[in-house]
């Protein structure tokens, strides 16, 4: 094989998707595009790339297989786009011309499965980013119940963790997690994702994004990012019921997912009128928007810890605000915003102690600008997009045949 190493990657989202994977893997192989030959294989995005096609971006060749592209709240849909980006990916993956090394992300969790016998077949290493753990977690949160299937999980998620050459865990709680799942305590690297700290920077919180929305002068808790099941919302917006005293608080939940319907009607229940939801904004309005708040709130359901690790702490971090945390004790959120005094942590499910937390916020208690600064200097050092694309340059190029 001559001329630079190739690289064959599958993962069902990535750009132009604004999904958390489909942003960390763009980044991620535009960086290594230089170095490497490059194929990924991703399915169809219904809404920013319904069609089957082959494209190239930012150095990478882009093969979107023909899967279906259900909306993804019902589970039957979801079902669906993955069985058929499952099929189609195998097919084209075991056509494609012979790798150095096969990488895939677990979305969907058992893309590993397809990877591992794409990489027996070409007699390459693989090497699985593991972004969550599957299916402790939606066992966790009660999404999936049926035994059988459990079962069968356990069973296809299990066999790739125990041959993969490499597997990448995004957290020290999470390491942990995959040697309890079969995987070789010397093959798993960690590498945490990262933020481009030169992307997201910190700004006034009264800039023109924050005026346009009204948030100008208010004191504003946000939530920025996906809203679904493992972020557990509903506490913060039953906090709010504690605060309605406050008459300059905002709460503020950007973006959307599974669970963006049933936390609206919550709050129109409960009758918070300081609850806002407002759509994904734009990647380009980031710094304005994470900057408008005074403090985020990243919520992980009880039990989650290392099944899940919240990304999106890096980037509140990179704006230079801080943060409140309610984790379990034992999470690796929990472990970075005590160790570096980013924030606060309460304990999760507990709306009463978020209330207490963001009234000690709101009249001073805390430094809210230490916080934030110190904040901003962990990522800079330990999180910036360059650390950790260096660190998976040397996997790479480590696994890579000469």
């Amino acid at each position: 094989m001559s001329g630079r190493p190739r690289l064959l990657v599958l993962n069902q989202y990535y750009w132009p998707g604004l999904e958390a994977t489909a942003y960390l893997l763009s980044q991620l192989l535009a960086a290594l595009a230089d170095e490497f030959d490059i194929t990924v294989v991703t399915g169809r995005l219904a809404v920013h790339a319904p069609q089957a096609e082959r494209v190239e971006h930012d150095g990478v060749k882009i093969v979107r297989v023909r899967s279906t592209a259900f909306d993804r709240t019902g589970m039957l849909g979801r079902a669906a786009n993955y069985a058929t980006y499952l099929l189609q990916t195998l097919r084209v993956a075991l056509l494609s011309r012979r790798p150095s090394v096969v990488l895939c992300m677990t979305d969907p969790p058992v893309i590993g499965d397809v990877a591992l016998v794409v990489a027996r077949r070409f007699r390459r290493p693989l090497v699985v980013v593991s972004q969550d753990v599957f299916p402790e977690i939606a066992v966790e949160l009660k999404r999936l119940e049926n035994r059988s299937l459990i079962g069968v999980m356990r069973v296809l998620i299990g066999w790739y963790l125990r041959r993969a050459d490499r597997v990448v865990a995004i957290g020290e709680t999470m390491r942990r997690r995959l040697v309890q799942k079969g995987a070789a305590p010397d093959r798993i690297v960690v590498i945490p994702n990262w933020v481009d700290t030169n992307a997201i920077h910190p700004e006034p919180r009264d800039n023109d994004w924050a005026r346009s929305h009204d948030l100008a002068g208010r004191f504003v808790v946000m939530h920025s990012g996906n809203v679904g099941h493992p972020q557990n919302l509903d506490v913060l917006i039953r906090a709010t019921t504690f605060l309605r005293d406050l008459d300059d608080l905002r709460v503020v939940i950007i973006g959307g997912g599974a669970r963006r319907g049933a936390l609206m009607e919550l709050a129109e229940i409960l009758e918070t009128d300081a609850v806002r939801f407002l759509d994904y904004q734009p990647r380009e309005t980031l710094s304005a928007s994470l900057s408008s708040a005074q403090m985020h709130y990243v919520g992980l359901g009880r039990g989650l810890s290392g099944y899940v690790v919240p990304s999106r702490l890096y980037g509140i971090l990179a704006a230079g605000r801080p943060v409140l945390a309610a984790v379990d004790d034992e999470s690796e959120t929990a472990a970075v915003v005590r160790a570096v005094g980013c924030g606060l942590v309460v304990p999760p499910s507990r709306p009463e102690l978020v209330a207490q937390a963001l009234r000690d916020l709101h009249d001073g208690r805390h430094d809210l600008e230490a916080m934030g600064g110190r904040g901003r200097d962990y990522v800079v050092a330990e999180a910036d997009r360059s650390v950790a694309i260096e660190r998976y340059r040397r996997l790479l190029h480590e696994l890579a045949p000469a």
